[in-house]
Parts: structure tokens; C-alpha cells; sequence
């Protein structure tokens, strides 16, 4: 299999995983352009191995570079969801809504490890590389964040922590 027959592979997955990050159809489509465009500008740096957790980190980092910038990013509600697939009853609908609305309002660091551990079934290994952080921040990072998805989903709105600082 070639390089680029390798990358294609991967569209599917790095497109589900930028329209979840960004809540929007349009910059997930920039972002994973973004991505491919970088992976196969430094395809030399690859080693053979998990290309998918590696397509995820260059992604991660240009997420992150664009989230830093100067532009606000905004998390659309009912007209992100619009273009999505819908089930067949109302309340499904709705629960979905609910759900997507709900992760919007995660912080990002929590939003990414739920997304690449639950919806992409990447290891708490390949996460932590993926996103460059260790393997105990990762399962940390997915319990907070699993926990305030459950409180959100619930109907009560999480608060935040805000933690004492002891000297």
C-alpha cells in the first residue's frame, strides 16, 4: 500500500473526528485539509507503525494552533447538526442534539480524549501520543470528562471547580 493509499484510508475517520472537534462541516473540511497537508509534507517523519495515531496528533496540533488563534471560535448549535444523518424518531433527534451541544461546552482537552477514545476507539497508548501528554493525564482527562458529560447530559449544568491554591 502506498503512502497515499494509506492517508485515504484514514479521510473517514480524521473527518468525523475534525467535525466533532470543530462543530462545524466546513472548518472540519479545512481542518483535515490542513492535516493531509501536512502529514504528506512530512511524510519522511513517519515511522511505521500507527499512521492513524500519528494523522490524529499532526490534526491535534493544528487544531490547537487554531484554536490559539486570534479568531474566535464559535460552536454553532441546530445548523451544525442540520447536515447530519438523523434517526428515525424525533427524540432521537433531539438526545443527538443534546449530546453534540453538550460536548461543544466540554474544555477542549477533555472533548479530544472523550472523542479519540470513545468514537475513534484509540488506546489510552495511542491517545497520549497522539496528543503529547502522559497516560495518566489521558485517563484523568477522560474521567472529568466522561463525569461532566453524565452531570451535563442529566440536565444539571456543571459548574466549575475552582480550586484553592495551598501553600
Amino acid at each position: 500500500m502506498s503512502q497515499h493509499e494509506a492517508i485515504v484510508a484514514e479521510i473517514p475517520r480524521l473527518r468525523r473526528y475534525a467535525r466533532a472537534l470543530t462543530g462545524d462541516a466546513v472548518r472540519a473540511d479545512d481542518l483535515v485539509q490542513d492535516t493531509l497537508e501536512r502529514a504528506l509534507g512530512k511524510w519522511s517523519l513517519w515511522r511505521p507503525g500507527k499512521l492513524r495515531a500519528w494523522l490524529f496528533s499532526i490534526m491535534h496540533n493544528v487544531f490547537v494552533n487554531q484554536v490559539r488563534s486570534p479568531r474566535p471560535i464559535d460552536f454553532p448549535g441546530d445548523e451544525a447538526l442540520s447536515d447530519l444523518p438523523a434517526r428515525a424518531t424525533q427524540s432521537d433527534a433531539l438526545e443527538l442534539r443534546d449530546l453534540a451541544n453538550c460536548l461543544a461546552r466540554l474544555p477542549v482537552e477533555q472533548r479530544e480524549v472523550l472523542l479519540l477514545v470513545g468514537l475513534e476507539d484509540l488506546s489510552y497508548e495511542e491517545v497520549a501520543k497522539a496528543l503529547g501528554i502522559p497516560v495518566g493525564t489521558v485517563m484523568s482527562r477522560l474521567s472529568r470528562g466522561r463525569e461532566r458529560l453524565r452531570a451535563m447530559l442529566a440536565g444539571g449544568d456543571v459548574a466549575e471547580n475552582h480550586l484553592k491554591i495551598v501553600k
